[in-house]
C-alpha cells in the first residue's frame, strides 16, 4: 500500500471549509512536487483534524534541545482540547491571510510558511498557558517565537480573531496591549510603553485597525475601530474611529478613512488631507 493509500481520507462535506481547503492544496502540492510529499503528510495529510494538523506543525517549528517537539505538540493539544476557540479562531487567522495578503494562493502557503501567522498561532497558545498560571513556559514559548520569526509578542497581549500580520520581521507588542478582531498589520510595528512605568501601559488596538510597515504606537492610548495608522507614523495620543493617522509626530490626516482598512489593506491617503492636531 503507497503511503498515499496510508493517509486517513477526510471528506470535505463533513470537513470544515478551510480544514477541507488545506487537505486539497496539500495533496495537489504533493502530486506536483514529489520531494515535499513526505511533508505535506507529515505536517497536513496524516491528520484528522485542523488543530491536530496544526500542534505538528507549531512542534516542528518550536522544538529545540531544551523543549523537545514532541513537548510542545503535546501543549499545543492540551491548549486546543482546553479551549476550542483556539482552532476556530486560528482557522479565522488563515482566513484572514488569504483575503487580504494577494501573494497568498490559498490555506496552504501561511500554514506552512508565513511567520507572521505561525507567530500569531504560537502567541495564542502561551497566552493559554499565561492564563492557566504558566508564566514560565509561556515566556518559553515567546523567547522561540522572537528567535525563529523576528516576531515579539508578550503573552499576556490579547488579540481578537481574524488578524493577518503581513511579513512578521520587527514586530513588538506589549505585556498590556489589545488587539480588537480583523486587525491587519505589517512589518516593523510596535505597540509599546513610553517609560518605565508598570501596570496597564500600552495601547489598545479597536477593530479592523490597519497598521501600517514601521507604525509605532506608544502608550496606554485607544486607537478606535476601522482608524488607520500611515506606515511610519509615531502615535502618542488616542485616534479617534475612522480616522487616519499620519507623521512623527503622527496627526490626524482624513476623517472618515476609508471603509474597512484592514480588509482592504489600502495604505494611500486621501488626495484632500484634513490635518487635526491630536
Amino acid at each position: 500500500m503507497s503511503q498515499q493509500q496510508r493517509l486517513e481520507i477526510v471528506d470535505p462535506a463533513e470537513a470544515p471549509p478551510v480544514w477541507a481547503a488545506l487537505r486539497n492544496e496539500a495533496e495537489a502540492a504533493g502530486q506536483k512536487e514529489a520531494a515535499l510529499a513526505s511533508l505535506l503528510a507529515a505536517v497536513i495529510l496524516n491528520h484528522k483534524t485542523l488543530d491536530g494538523a496544526l500542534s505538528y506543525q507549531l512542534a516542528r517549528k518550536l522544538g529545540d534541545q531544551e523543549l523537545r517537539a514532541m513537548s510542545i505538540r503535546e501543549i499545543a493539544e492540551d491548549a486546543y482540547a482546553a479551549n476550542p476557540a483556539l482552532v476556530s479562531t486560528a482557522e479565522a487567522d488563515l482566513k484572514a491571510v488569504f483575503e487580504r495578503d494577494p501573494a497568498c494562493k490559498g490555506y496552504l502557503q501561511p500554514f506552512l510558511f508565513f511567520k507572521g501567522f505561525l507567530a500569531l498561532q504560537t502567541q495564542r497558545v502561551a497566552h493559554w498557558l499565561w492564563e492557566e498560571g504558566r508564566e514560565t513556559l509561556a515566556l518559553y514559548l515567546q523567547s522561540r517565537m522572537s528567535e525563529l520569526f523576528q516576531v515579539d509578542i508578550h503573552p499576556a497581549t490579547r488579540i481578537g480573531r481574524g488578524v493577518f500580520i503581513d511579513h512578521g520581521t520587527g514586530i513588538v507588542i506589549g505585556e498590556t496591549a489589545v488587539i480588537g478582531d480583523d486587525v491587519s498589520m505589517l512589518q516593523g510595528v510596535t505597540l509599546g510603553g513610553t517609560g518605565a512605568e508598570r501596570g496597564d501601559r500600552h495601547p489598545k488596538i479597536g477593530k479592523g485597525v490597519l497598521l501600517g510597515a514601521g507604525a509605532k504606537v506608544l502608550g496606554n492610548i485607544e486607537i478606535g475601530d476601522y482608524a488607520k495608522i500611515a506606515s511610519g507614523s509615531v502615535v502618542l495620543k488616542p485616534v479617534p474611529a475612522g480616522c487616519t493617522a499620519a507623521g512623527v509626530p503622527a496627526r490626524l490626516v482624513n476623517c472618515p478613512t476609508c471603509d474597512e482598512p484592514a480588509r482592504s489593506m489600502d495604505h494611500t491617503l486621501a488626495e484632500t488631507v484634513y490635518d487635526y492636531v491630536i
